[in-house]
């Protein structure tokens, strides 16, 4: 029980990785690969922060205002130096990885005695079950902290993707979703098609690192090296998400970025949990990426098949 609830909880804290490669991804057409830099920036950002003794919830937000500016950066470079997009992403997320060991200044840094989100949800967790370390669940004996945690991450998820939802529906919104569209028509509308790119793209990094800054917190440390194939991890759950919901209303987009992630942490879970070692995870991740991208091709080859 308890792998499972870590497995959920990951899940869900990787859904904004998804949502963010949602925005770049899917409504701009941009393929930034500055995920994995700034979901280190984040993580690299609240860990710093935390060991000053700042509060987390502050810590949390400077994290969002990093991997904000990191997305800032590559869309100025794309919008305003007319760098490729690939490209683009490529030199901010290499840059961001000397960034973040300068932020850092080690490769490494352990939040294990510092007061955390995730110490936070704990803590008032055990004071409203009355002192309680342990409850049980559908039969099964689990830690308070790991029960408290998942339906804190679960708040959050809940209360960012309605706030992503409604911000797309508004006048600033409709107009980046058009950007994607058909940038030569929202042109022709007056709209500055390159302010537009790169507010999508902080947005979108921003969201990568909130979910970098509650990882780190969730798991009691922030690695340099923890960002390196996040940007295939968030495609493979907007992949897995559009399989899911089947259409591509807004809504349901996001509502599938976060049932792909949480489904496809289960079965990375699943994986390990038959007998793969850890060191296969980025492997596992490429296959799933891979099966994903293959199977509605050839599903469709063989409904077309036996029509």
């Amino acid at each position: 029980m308890t792998l499972l609830l870590g497995a959920l909880t990951i899940g869900l804290i990787l859904a904004l990785l998804a949502i963010g490669v949602l925005i770049s991804f899917r409504i701009f057409d941009f393929p930034d690969i500055t995920a994995d830099g700034s979901i280190t920036a984040g993580a690299s950002i609240a860990a710093v922060l935390l060991v000053a003794d700042v509060p987390p919830l502050v810590a949390t937000a400077a994290a969002f205002a990093g991997g904000a500016v990191a997305g800032t950066v590559t869309g100025i470079l794309h919008a305003r130096f007319q760098v490729n997009r690939l490209l683009a992403g490529i030199l901010v997320m290499t840059a961001l990885y000397s960034i973040n060991l300068r932020i850092m200044g080690r490769s490494n840094l352990p939040l294990l005695s510092e007061e955390t989100l995730s110490t936070q949800a704990e803590a008032l967790a055990t004071r409203l079950l009355g002192g309680i370390s342990e409850v049980a669940l559908a039969g099964w004996v689990v830690s308070v902290r790991d029960l408290a945690v998942l339906v804190a991450v679960a708040g959050v998820i809940l209360v960012v993707a309605l706030l992503v939802y409604a911000f797309f529906r508004t006048s600033i919104g409709t107009a980046m979703r058009a950007t994607g569209d058909n940038d030569q028509m929202i042109r022709a509308l007056g709209v500055d098609v390159g302010a537009m790119i790169i507010l999508g793209l902080a947005l979108s990094n921003g969201l990568i690192a909130l979910a970098g800054a509650l990882l780190a917190q969730y798991q009691g440390f922030a690695d340099v090296q923890m960002g390196i194939g996040m940007v295939v991890w968030g495609l493979a759950s907007v992949i897995i998400g559009e399989g899911l919901v089947g259409v591509r209303q807004l809504g349901l987009l996001i509502t599938g970025a976060v049932m792909g992630s949480v489904l496809f942490r289960l079965l990375v879970a699943i994986a390990l949990r038959a007998g793969l070692e850890p060191t296969d995870l980025k492997l596992i991740t490429a296959l799933f990426v891979f099966s994903a991208l293959v199977l509605p091709t050839l599903m469709g080859r063989i409904r077309a098949r036996a029509a």
